[in-house]
Formats: structure tokens, C-alpha cells, sequence
């Protein structure tokens, strides 16, 4: 009996967040959400990592809004909040109040299923995240962020699953943000993960960085990975995720049951190309290897922001030196993983070095203030070793931290309410916490969401008007109606 693979759509999130700079706009959610609604998913990614806070800084829209509103227009699929654990969508830990009254205003908002996950993969962080939402009904798959390193062994990761589990979540899910994960590893580390959770399902969420994603899905599900993450194929390959129509087809030919309805997400692609072409953004292109990457496992939107700052710098021509020294800093500080925040503070001490260096001073001459809070131990516990003689450079002889981060941060629920209240509302006591006055007070005076997007004809016409023969010919589907589905041609 073949088994049944279920599929997660992250178009509405991770995708965007990929090749967009995180720029979809609830308007342009309209017309492809109700599609994505009933094609079939276990769950679609809506919120969370980047996407909350660019709804606030750059969009103006009130990413609690944006929830209710998707809600209105997925009503048959799971929506799925996002969350760094203790660090919600930032970079900085909250204090176990405000983590509390997230996950409440998560579950009142809408949201059903809950992915949270911690940079270091520190348990502890995920503590609090975990049971608050819990409380409040959410299924909660919590999330193993992939590395590889002298000290991210199988071992480890088994560990690591034992202790996620001991919380109560009812998935894991292996995040693989750099898309570092290679079908030798995965023949490995699907077992030994497998073996600690027993029928618990595990999900996989790697990127196309390196180009071999679409074929490293299909080899963790041979494994056993339960569920694949997957963007619908214009805002797939390149840094986002494996499309969603190669992958559906690709695991059926293998012999799975992939219970997806590809004819809306087909609908989907074609909408998404006509909005990228009127707006002037890319889609999705498969990336060549490049060995490089899986030094310094930097993500590839990081990458190209990074070559335009150094240029702004006056460091043209000095990329690949930065990352090769990223590579150097993260061995020194005990292999932290390349994911936000600590990508930013790798590459942050990477470039002080580089440019101390050409300079004629030492590494680490200078330290970003992250940095010391990080090799003490203020952020979570660090996989591997640091050089004591290094570490007393950058802590300056401060002690460690080995309490849970969170503990250290003091509520806040009552002080924001004498300072910066009264609220309408807890969620915009939350949108206070998280934002200055200033943000908070442009995003209150933005006004209402735009909820329309104008697609005028529909997409595929737009695209190919003036070649068509036929006026009638608006929708790859009006082949499927004359002469049958894609798959009955086969």
C-alpha cells in the first residue's frame, strides 16, 4: 500500500519573503488565496519571520488585519503562524508575558497551526511558544533548524528531536533555511530523527539555494519525511522553496499518494506571473551549485543585500572575502546556525574583521554588542566549543549566561499599558511592544487594508494577447476541458 504524502504551501510567506523582499500584499493575496484554499494542503504558511514585520515597516498593513482577512478567504485549509520562538518576529527575546498574548491573539485571529522554532536550536526557547499555544488550540509543529557542522552530527539532532518532543508538539519540522541539506545527509538524518519520533510526522522546509532541493524532497520522503514544503512553481526554485506542481507529479511517479489538486494551483502560477510581470518582480529560476555555498551557508537573499551594502561601503569587489571570513567567525563562535539573527551578526563580525584587517589590526578588534550577548550565552546555548582566550576577548571577562533567556527579560504587559496606552485592543498592545511610537503611530494612520488587486482580464490572456488564435483560450484549463487533464494525456 503506498503512503500518502501531504504537501504545505508556503506561496503566501516563505516564497515571497524569498524573491519579493516580502513585498505581497494582501491585495494581491485575493484572487490566488480561495485556489490555494481548496487545492488540498495540510496547511498554508501566512505569517511570520520577515513577513510580519515588513506588513508594519514598509507595507503599512496590520499584519493582525491581514490575518482575519486571509481568514475570510481560506476557510477549508489550516492557516500557519510563524514564530522565532521567544523572538516572535524579531531579532530580541520577550518576556514570557508578551509570548504568552501572542499565542492567545494567534488562536483569535485565526490562525490554527503554529511553526515555531529557535535560531539555536535551544529548547528553552521554544518552552513558553509551545505551551501558550497549546493552551489556545493551536497544532503545533515545532521546528529542528538544519546545519552542518564538526558538532551537528545525527547524534545531535536526535537529541535535540528528543527534547522538542518532550514539550507536546505534535509534528517537527527540519527547517532548512540555506538549503544545505544533500541527499547523503538526508539518507542518514531522516532515519535517525525517525527513529526517536516513531509515527510522529516530520516535515521537511529546504530551499533551492544549491539547486538540489527538488531532488533532496524526494529522497527524505523515501526516508520517511511525512510532509514537504512547497511554493507554487512562479515563486519557486531559486532561494524559495520546490514547486509545488514538480514535486506533486515527482512523488507519484515514485509511487506516493499526493492528495493535491494541481488545476488551482496551476491557476495560482499563472496569476502570480501576471502580477510579477505588472510589478516588476522576478520569478522563480533554478540556481546552478556552487560548492562555496556550503562554506558559508549564508541564505542567497542575504547574499545579494550584502554584495549591494558593500558596494554602498566602498567595498566593491570584496564579497567572497567577507563570506570566506563569515566562515572563519562562525567556526570560532561554536558553529552558530546561518539563520536570522545570527546570520546577520556572522556576517556583521565578518566584515569589521575584514576591514580591521585591511587596516592592520586584529580579528575581532571590534564586536558588535550582539555578538558578546551571543558568545556569553545570553541568546541560547552554543552547539560547539569557543577558545577560552577568545572568549574572554569578546565578553571583556563577563561571566556566561546559563539561565533561560527568557527568564532575563522582565515582564512588560503592565508597563506598556501605564506608558504607551490606553489600547484598543490586546493585538495593538502587541504592535506596541514589538514597534517604536513612531511605527506604530504610521501604521495606525495608513488606513484600511486595500483588500483588491486589479487583475482586469485574466492572466494568461494578458500574457499572450495578440498571439492566441483564439479569444476563448484565457486559462491552460481550457485545454484540460477540451481534451482532457494533463495527467489523462499521459
Amino acid at each position: 500500500m503506498s503512503r500518502t504524502i501531504r504537501l504545505v504551501d508556503v506561496t503566501l510567506r516563505d516564497a515571497h519573503q524569498c524573491l519579493w523582499a516580502t513585498r505581497m500584499t494582501t491585495a494581491m493575496m485575493q484572487d490566488i488565496a480561495p485556489r490555494l484554499n481548496r487545492a488540498g494542503f495540510e496547511a498554508i504558511d501566512l505569517v511570520g519571520g520577515a513577513v510580519f514585520d515588513v506588513c508594519v515597516r514598509y507595507l503599512r498593513e496590520d499584519p493582525w488585519v491581514r490575518m482575519r482577512i486571509l481568514n475570510q478567504w481560506i476557510t477549508e485549509t489550516p492557516l500557519i503562524i510563524h514564530t522565532r520562538g521567544q523572538s516572535l518576529f524579531t531579532f530580541e527575546f520577550f518576556p514570557d508575558d508578551i509570548v504568552e498574548l501572542a499565542a492567545e491573539r494567534f488562536a483569535a485571529n485565526g490562525m490554527r497551526y503554529h511553526t515555531p522554532y529557535d535560531a539555536l536550536n535551544d529548547m528553552r526557547n521554544l518552552e513558553i511558544p509551545v505551551r501558550a499555544a497549546k493552551q489556545h488550540g493551536l497544532h503545533v509543529v515545532g521546528g529542528l533548524v538544519y546545519t552542518f557542522s564538526p558538532v551537528h552530527t545525527d547524534a545531535y539532532y536526535r537529541k535535540k528531536a528528543k527534547e522538542l518532543m518532550a514539550l507536546g508538539v505534535d509534528g517537527i519540522f527540519l527547517k532548512d533555511a540555506s538549503g544545505l541539506l544533500r541527499p547523503e545527509r538526508i539518507a542518514t538524518l531522516v532515519p535517525a530523527l525517525k527513529t526517536v519520533m516513531g509515527n510522529m510526522p516530520l516535515q521537511i522546509h529546504t530551499h533551492c539555494n544549491s539547486g538540489l532541493a527538488p531532488y533532496v524532497v524526494l529522497q527524505a520522503v523515501e526516508h520517511g519525511v511525512d510532509v514537504v514544503h512547497t511554493a507554487t512553481s512562479t515563486l519557486a526554485n531559486g532561494v524559495s522553496h520546490s514547486p509545488t506542481e514538480t514535486v506533486t507529479r515527482n512523488l507519484r511517479r515514485r509511487g506516493f499518494e499526493v492528495d493535491i489538486d494541481l488545476g488551482p494551483i496551476e491557476e495560482v502560477a499563472e496569476r502570480l506571473a501576471f502580477i510579477a510581470e505588472v510589478e516588476g518582480k522576478p520569478v522563480g529560476e533554478v540556481r546552478e551549485y556552487d560548492e562555496f555555498h556550503f562554506c558559508h551557508q549564508c541564505p542567497g537573499g542575504m547574499v545579494s543585500n550584502l554584495a549591494y551594502q558593500l558596494e554602498s561601503m566602498g567595498l566593491q569587489g570584496r564579497l567572497n572575502d567577507i563570506l570566506e571570513e563569515a566562515w572563519h567567525v562562525r567556526e570560532d563562535l561554536g558553529y552558530p546556525i546561518i539563520v536570522s539573527p545570527f546570520a546577520q551578526y556572522i556576517v556583521t563580525q565578518a566584515i569589521l574583521n575584514v576591514m580591521g584587517r585591511d587596516q592592520g589590526r586584529p580579528r575581532y578588534e571590534s564586536v558588535p554588542d550582539e555578538v558578546r550577548l551571543y558568545v556569553r550565552g545570553g541568546y541560547g546555548e552554543i552547539a560547539g566549543p569557543i577558545d577560552p582566550n577568545l572568549y574572554d576577548k569578546i565578553t571583556r571577562g563577563q561571566e556566561p549566561i546559563t539561565e533561560r533567556p527568557g527568564l532575563l527579560v522582565p515582564p512588560a504587559i503592565k508597563r506598556l499599558r501605564a506608558t504607551r496606552g490606553p489600547f484598543q485592543s490586546d493585538d495593538d498592545l502587541l504592535l506596541a511592544a514589538f514597534y517604536d511610537d513612531g511605527q506604530y503611530s504610521a501604521l495606525k494612520a495608513a488606513g484600511p487594508i486595500r483588500t483588491d488587486y486589479p487583475l482586469g482580464e485574466t492572466p494568461l490572456l494578458t500574457l499572450i494577447k495578440g498571439i492566441a488564435a483564439r479569444p476563448d483560450i484565457t486559462s491552460f484549463h481550457y485545454f484540460e476541458k477540451t481534451v482532457g487533464t494533463r495527467d489523462e494525456q499521459r
